[in-house]
């Protein structure tokens, strides 16, 4: 290799490291300003809107109202950690287990099933698009891995139980409690907030206000969970 070969190179490393350090930078600081101040959006909101807006759904209104932990029933978040990721309060970001048990289910030939937990889901929907893709899911870790380290539990729960769709343009508990049940976050009850995350799976075809066979089932084996777990003491504090 010439002597001006060599210097591109070492020139084309060099601005690829300070791309990535930059990358690096610029996303931490995200992720940091987010532990302290609520999101005035999502990914997947904005995903959802232009969507809406492409297929000129004209009756599509997007509702999202920041919640503070505070004004949550603490039963909201403890049903989304039972039905969602019941080992949400130790694991650092991934469950190794589930994602073991995943992989060899799809080794024997069953649908590839998902194994994300709470924290991948706020990193997916915070920065990230719907899709499977290998781009994705490593962008998706990468958020993942800021999260925990940066953001405390509690902090990544009050996140989730936020801007998780639970019925079709409607995010978070703020949102879907007024529109589903006429209360406020405060005032749901084990079984509404069981119901609200039955949804999860798929919110723009179940929903919690009129719940479908499976709905039900799943919200009856939600609140036995719950109790199971030990009640609210399970949440981070």
């Amino acid at each position: 290799m010439s002597t001006a070969s060599r210097g591109f190179a070492r020139r084309l490393l060099r601005a690829l490291g300070l791309a990535a350090l930059a990358w690096i930078a610029l996303t931490w600081a995200v992720v940091l300003l987010l532990r302290f101040v609520p999101p005035l959006t999502s990914a997947f909101m904005i995903e959802r809107s232009i969507g809406a807006w492409v297929r000129g759904e004209r009756g599509f209104h997007l509702r999202y109202r920041w919640t503070p932990w505070e004004k949550i029933a603490p039963v909201a978040p403890l049903a989304m950690v039972a039905s969602e990721d019941q080992k949400f309060p130790y694991h650092h970001g991934f469950d190794v287990e589930a994602i073991r048990d995943a992989i060899g289910e799809a080794e024997d030939g069953e649908r590839l099933r998902g194994a994300s937990t709470i924290s991948q889901q706020v990193a997916k929907n915070l920065f990230l698009w719907p899709g499977r893709s290998f781009v994705r899911k490593g962008l998706e870790a990468y958020f993942t891995v800021l999260i925990e380290a940066t953001w405390p539990k509690r902090r990544i729960l009050e996140v989730y139980v936020n801007i998780a769709e639970l019925g079709d343009g409607i995010y978070g508990v703020g949102a879907a409690s007024e529109a589903f049940f006429h209360t406020t976050p405060a005032h749901l009850s084990g079984w509404q907030a069981a119901l609200l995350a039955s949804v999860l799976p798929n919110p723009r075809r179940l929903h919690a206000d009129r719940p479908s066979p499976y709905v039900l089932r799943h919200a009856a084996w939600t609140q036995r969970q719950m109790a199971q777990l030990g009640g609210t003491s399970y949440l981070p504090q």
